[in-house]
């Protein structure tokens, strides 16, 4: 089945970037039947009861900003999860998800369990937040990419989709790309050298051309292992470490 992605938002000319550009571009558009995912959008506007199709009011005990009304979003979140029943199996739950700096932070772990989901909603919020009923209403989950505030829930939300959707089998151009991402196995990635093998008096690595595969592999992985210690040494204390790891730490 082609996963669906569903965006809840204001600003759906805003996923431009990721819709028309690069891998999630063409993942996306493919070609005839030939898209890995399919991505819909859904306007709170088109669910408001009133003619100036109102989506904020002032919140209650004051304070500054405005606040996503309840029943818009309500209505959106209601209706996809119809068509979403109706496209699968008639009992199909969806992950419906809130981007927001208040939920767990965003990983590589977190990326790789949403990308086995068959669908995802993601509500892009905006002004001061949403009505604290939705969540009453609704088993939202929510996500954050970082402990800071940014306008809206747009860019945080084309953030998780194209973390989720360069896992998807044949996004990528190379079948290995993302298991050797940085992250891919709890490690940064290592470094990356192209031609000239000589530039401004500075060198490729001699192990990078030798055509040992051995050679090259363990390289690649004490490289690895020596940047993840130096830049985020958290990392190494969250994982176990194989032999040939602990050899190599042991030299460097």
């Amino acid at each position: 089945m082609t996963p669906t992605y569903h965006v809840i938002t204001l600003f759906a000319e805003m996923f431009a970037a990721l819709s028309q550009y690069g891998v999630t571009g063409r993942a996306i558009s493919g070609h005839a039947n030939d898209a890995l995912c399919r991505l819909s959008f859904w306007d709170p506007r088109d669910f408001t009861q009133d003619n100036y199709r109102t989506v904020d009011d002032r919140p209650f005990g004051g304070g500054p900003g405005m606040v996503m009304l309840a029943e818009p979003l309500d209505l959106a979140l209601t209706a996809v999860k119809a068509r979403l029943r109706r496209e699968v199996d008639g009992k199909s739950r969806p992950r419906l998800i809130y981007m927001s700096p208040q939920g767990r932070t965003l990983n590589q772990s977190v990326v790789e369990e949403l990308a086995a989901e068959p669908a995802l909603v993601l509500l892009a919020g905006r002004y001061e937040g949403i009505d604290e009923r939705l969540f009453e209403r609704h088993a939202i989950e929510e996500i954050s990419i970082g402990d800071y505030v940014l306008s809206g829930g747009e860019l945080p939300a084309m953030v998780l989709l194209d973390a989720v959707i360069r896992q998807i089998p044949g996004a990528l151009g190379h079948a290995d790309s993302a298991r050797e991402d940085s992250f891919a196995d709890g490690l940064l990635d290592c470094p990356h050298y192209t031609r000239p093998e000589s530039y401004m008096g500075l060198d490729v690595p001699a192990v990078l051309k030798s055509g040992s595969h051995a050679a090259i592999s363990r390289w690649r992985l004490k490289q690895a292992l020596a940047r993840t210690r130096e830049r985020r040494p958290d990392l190494l204390q969250k994982r176990l470490s194989s032999v040939l790891e602990q050899e190599l730490l042991n030299e460097l």
